[in-house]
């Protein structure tokens, strides 16, 4: 042994021994190796499915989280898009949000989520950043009830931007239709005029958007034409509106007696 450390003379028997040997250690090894290789196999499936599971869970709310960003995306476009109709308007403005539709086919109002804690009043104006969507007609501490534009009952003076011609406006009970009745066939009026309000009536200040001239039918055994109108504002797809103090508000008193359907009716 002494000889073997200092002139290593039996390194060579002692390397083909251990390549005999090495296929027995080999076998020796061998279950306890499998049973390791299984037990990470199991443990990694294992570890695989749960992060396989968390990973579906966490792309589902990433899912749900991107649909509710593109709604605020979208809502934060129709918030940027009021706020810059209020810069155009002079006049004090407020923006409200809508609780609900009547579902009435033959009424079109909504309830809006302002009320008389915010000095709302009936007649008040509403619009959105395209034109006119209606007025107040009811008023309550937490919510007030608006008449729109395509209302049977509602009725608008307006006039024609292009010239000036004067008419009203009145609702047909359609989702996005009104129409200007009692104007004779020889009217200057034209497909694609755009209509705003007149400011008659002590309801709405001059010069908003109201629609544009969509179809003009006349007949010469009738003594005026039919004139339909698509409304400039989003009736049916608006969530949020603006309310409107037009400068005629200071002058309530001397309207004091008309009242919204009055005004309707008298300017029918």
């Amino acid at each position: 042994m002494t000889l073997d450390h200092r002139y290593q003379h039996l390194d060579t028997v002692r390397s083909g021994l251990s390549a005999l040997v090495y296929p027995l250690r080999f076998l020796v090894n061998l279950p306890g190796e499998m049973l390791d290789w299984t037990s990470d196999t199991f443990t990694t499936r294992e570890t695989l499915q749960e992060e396989n599971q968390t990973l579906r869970t966490q792309n589902q709310l990433l899912k749900a989280e991107l649909q509710k960003l593109t709604f605020l995306q979208v809502e934060n476009q129709q918030l940027r898009a009021l706020l810059d109709s209020s810069k155009t308007i002079d006049e004090r403005v407020l923006i409200a949000e809508l609780l609900s539709v009547d579902l009435d086919p033959y009424k079109r109002q909504v309830v809006i989520n302002k009320g008389s804690r915010e000095e709302i009043y009936v007649g008040q104006p509403i619009i959105d950043a395209s034109g006119v969507m209606g007025q107040v007609v009811h008023v309550g501490p937490f919510s007030s009830t608006a008449l729109l534009i395509t209302d049977p009952s509602h009725a608008l003076p307006v006039q024609v931007n292009r010239n000036g011609l004067r008419a009203i406006a009145t609702g047909t009970g359609s989702e996005n239709s009104i129409e200007l009745p009692h104007l004779p066939n020889n009217a200057d009026i034209l497909v694609g005029d755009l209509l705003v309000s007149s400011g008659l009536g002590c309801v709405f200040p001059t010069g908003y958007p109201v629609g544009r001239i969509t179809q003009i039918d006349t007949d010469p055994s009738l003594p005026f034409a039919k004139i339909f109108v698509e409304p400039t504002a989003r009736l049916n797809r608006s969530r949020e509106v603006l309310l409107v103090w037009p400068e005629q508000a200071q002058r309530q008193e001397a309207c004091a007696d008309k009242s919204p359907q009055k005004n309707v009716e008298a300017t029918k």
